[in-house]
């Protein structure tokens, strides 16, 4: 799998530990290097998977925060924040996550290369209720407030 990682400023010490993290999971990284600003990153990073450069990304910044809002603003990116094993697994087998966002001001480089290890090692589980879901937040993407989410209900699961 190709993994689009970028960096901000304040997300460059996680560089090095991030692309060997890729490296080390049998999986080839796309470094899109460092930029000023996060929302930069976003956009690379992201761009790269919409048009097929990569199949998932990691996104570094000071606290993983700005990175994800970004980058869930963007068409068919799932972007999740992976500061812990469960977590960064979790969101691809559950959320059908594609991007995970990490803050080098909030972990270190064990904690980092065990996140990405585990986002890298998941794969989404197709289970009905976390299909249901995800049609769901696509309903709210496409209709805002006015989402009838209770119409998706086909099971209780």
């Amino acid at each position: 799998m190709k993994v689009a990682c970028a960096f901000d400023h304040a997300g460059v010490p996680l560089k090095d530990t991030v692309l060997a993290a890729v490296t080390g999971s049998g999986h080839e990284p796309l470094d899109l290097g460092r930029y000023d600003d996060y929302p930069n990153a976003v956009l690379e990073a992201c761009a790269a998977i919409h048009d097929g450069r990569a199949d998932r990304a990691v996104i570094v910044c000071g606290s993983s925060a700005g990175v994800c809002i970004g980058a869930n603003k963007l068409p068919d990116i799932r972007a999740g924040v992976g500061h812990d094993h469960y977590t960064a697994a979790q969101c691809v087998t559950h959320d059908n996550c594609n991007v995970l966002c990490l803050g080098a001001r909030v972990i270190g480089a064990a904690i980092a290369d065990e996140g990405v290890t585990a986002f890298l090692g998941a794969e989404f589980s197709g289970e009905a209720r976390h299909v249901r879901r995800l049609s769901k937040i696509a309903a709210l993407e496409r209709d805002h407030f006015t989402a009838d989410l209770d119409s998706l209900d086909n099971d209780q699961a």
